[in-house]
């Protein structure tokens, strides 16, 4: 199992639009992206996070160079960014 963390700076006030943007793009992501097993949206006060579970690093991969990552998730979350997303891949030792 491989996550990818994509953390972002939203203030508060486009904390909600975020959330829609996270939304909008689940389902797509989990039907068409290969090796995509799960994502889940994690709030706290700093950022939000997004966390992208994938059966290989590979896939983790091949998503952030889709067009469905740059073209629309990453589209529709700039306007509503503070700073440039941190982006992680982790692995899960075994």
């Amino acid at each position: 199992m491989v996550y990818l963390q994509i953390t972002l700076s939203v203030d508060h006030g486009n904390r909600k639009a975020a959330t829609e943007v996270f939304n909008t793009y689940k389902a797509p992501f989990l039907d068409t992206v290969r090796g995509a097993v799960s994502k889940e949206l994690l709030a706290r006060d700093e950022d939000v996070q997004v966390l992208h579970g994938f059966e290989t690093i590979e896939h983790a991969h091949e998503y952030l160079e889709s067009d469905l990552f740059n073209a629309d998730v990453v589209t529709a979350l700039a306007p509503l960014l503070t700073n440039d997303p941190e982006v992680r891949i982790y692995c899960v030792a075994e």
